[in-house]
């Protein structure tokens, strides 16, 4: 099975990542983890070109070209072999990301998005869990990383207000594939709530 976690930046994607592979492996799956954009090596190149640096570095339409690179090369090269030997993969973040980041917050390029998915990608993930999280909580938790990859949390709370309203919004748009889940709660309770969606 191919799980994506997509949320708000800050939302806790990357932990509750961790987590479900973890509790997966626990029931005898082989669990692939992975992230975008990243998750090989071409994928991770291109990722220090979108997450660092200046806001205003890459316009809406490089930045959409950019993350279909870097996804293409992870599903090649990571999420389809792993899937075709059987593997679970849980990937934090994947198009759904760029449906919002790119198609809906970042300029009104959503059926642009959707044209190059259905060129370059053609693939979806079979369960999409949303961490939904109050944005202005989201932004702190975020920014106090520190972690050098804050290029979109620089964007500020109007853009991440944005983005979760796009979160939602998408939700609605794929009901049979994409839950969301309430975020706001630690981290084990969070867990808890995607182990009973699952």
């Amino acid at each position: 099975m191919f799980i994506s976690l997509e949320g708000i930046d800050g939302s806790g994607k990357s932990t509750q990542s961790r987590l479900l592979a973890e509790a997966l492996r626990g029931r005898g799956h082989d669990v692939v983890l992975t992230r975008e954009p990243g998750g090989s090596a071409g994928a991770e190149a291109i990722r220090r070109l979108l997450v660092e640096g200046d806001p205003d570095r890459w316009s809406p339409e490089t930045e959409l070209l950019l993350f279909n690179a870097a996804r293409r090369d992870h599903l090649e090269r990571l999420i389809r072999p792993a899937l075709a030997r059987g593997a679970w993969v849980v990937s934090d973040r994947f198009a759904d990301s760029t449906r919002v980041y790119q198609g809906a917050t970042r300029g009104d390029l959503r059926d642009l998005v959707d044209r190059l998915h259905a060129l370059v990608i053609g693939q979806e993930p079979d369960l999409t869990i949303v961490i939904d999280m109050d944005p202005e909580v989201a932004l702190t938790r975020g920014l106090a990383r520190a972690s050098g990859e804050d290029r979109f949390e620089e964007f500020g709370l109007p853009f991440q207000q944005k983005l979760r309203a796009g979160f939602l919004a998408l939700a609605g748009d794929f009901p049979d594939r994409i839950r969301v889940i309430d975020g706001m709660a630690d981290a084990d309770t969070v867990a808890a709530r995607i182990g009973a969606l699952l």
